[in-house]
């Protein structure tokens, strides 16, 4: 599979929804396969929250797999060997893409707290620009999961000449109230760490590790299901000489030690904040004062939702919503609703008819 990393740089700009502006960013870049004479084999893959441009394979021999490599590749459902599969890290991110923790071109230093606040319309437009400078006219399909999914839906709206397809998987068309507030408890979690330093940490040379820890620990328990938690480590003690933390009893506990103190080596607090914000403030229907099925009338692409039964953070109902309001307008959109018993984290992971559904779908 013919892989490519770039770090494009657009020295446009970018006005971004908050009203402030970025007078040069950059975007990091993978991508998969190669692009047909006529550029209509595109995939465009919007990465969920965590997530970043390293969609699919190895990089390189101590590179990790990525993080949609299940779904992603020769021969199967999103096949490299026909599509030329593109996937950025998000504007604000802290993978490659100008982010908080890059350097101010203006000021010549860190940017830190003072990283404008961008939204999922500000990542669609960035991806936009991505796309024209990669000379696609329109993508054959644009395709994500969980914030991933919120992208693809608002690409169908803001560009509906741009695509042809578009899948929204384990997403909503904004999120709830219970969304809003675990986030809000996760990002108070960073804020009160005492090397936080009002987001200036960068500066101390020091970095917020227990607060993010701490805030990926309840993320991830909104990612898996109940029974999948139980049937996975139920009640069980974990073994004293395998504990990643001395007063951790339970294997689940361990578990979560070991997820927090992983993600927390990894990620930018700043960071975990501006995305989650974004993914909070997301509402599609919001230019219409809350009319989902006006601000659906206008899309042109034929949208694949999909939901999975035991995805408490973004359940089914959520997916029906999209559908229903779509079919109200003359949309064409289909909706199903999968078992996958990873919770909200199902979307990553590949099963028989998972895969089916997704590869019948692109080559429909």
């Amino acid at each position: 599979m013919k892989t490519e990393r770039n770090l494009i740089h657009f020295e446009s700009g970018i006005d971004l929804e908050s009203g402030s502006r970025l007078n040069k960013f950059d975007l990091m870049v993978e991508t998969y396969g190669n692009l047909n004479k006529d550029k209509s084999n595109g995939i465009l893959i919007c990465h969920a929250f965590s997530g970043n441009h390293h969609a699919a394979g190895k990089f390189s021999a101590d590179d990790s797999i990525g993080w949609w490599d299940q779904i992603i590749g020769p021969g199967k459902s999103i096949d490299t060997n026909k599509y030329f599969v593109v996937c950025s890290n998000n504007l604000g991110g802290c993978s490659g893409s100008t982010g908080p923790s890059s350097v101010n071109p203006d000021t010549g230093e860190i940017y830190g707290k003072d990283f404008p606040i961008v939204s999922v319309e500000d990542w669609v437009q960035s991806q936009k620009m991505l796309t024209d400078y990669l000379n696609i006219e329109k993508w054959h399909l644009v395709v994500g999961g969980s914030i991933g999914g919120m992208q693809a839906l608002q690409w169908s709206i803001a560009f509906p000449d741009s695509l042809k397809k578009a899948g929204i998987f384990a997403a909503a068309a904004k999120s709830s109230t219970q969304n809003i507030a675990m986030n809000e408890v996760a990002r108070e979690s960073i804020r009160k760490d005492k090397d936080f330093h009002g987001g200036d940490y960068y500066k101390h040379n020091v970095k917020p590790k227990n607060g993010l820890k701490t805030a990926r620990m309840l993320g991830h328990i909104t990612y898996l299901s109940e029974k999948h938690m139980d049937h996975k480590f139920g009640r069980k003690f974990q073994d004293e000489e395998s504990r990643v933390a001395g007063d951790v009893d339970y294997q689940v506990e361990n578990y979560l030690q070991y997820k927090g103190e992983k993600f927390s080596d990894l990620f930018d607090a700043n960071s975990y904040i501006l995305m989650t914000k974004a993914m909070d403030d997301y509402d599609a229907s919001e230019g219409n004062s809350g009319d989902l099925e006006k601000t659906l009338s206008s899309i042109k692409a034929k949208l694949l939702v999909i939901g999975f039964e035991s995805d408490w953070l973004y359940p089914p109902q959520r997916s029906k919503e999209i559908q229903l309001a779509a079919m109200n307008v003359n949309v064409e959109c289909s909706c199903l609703i999968l078992y996958g018993k990873q919770g909200h984290d199902s979307f990553l992971f590949a099963s028989k008819r998972y895969e089916k559904i997704i590869k019948s779908f692109i080559e429909s």
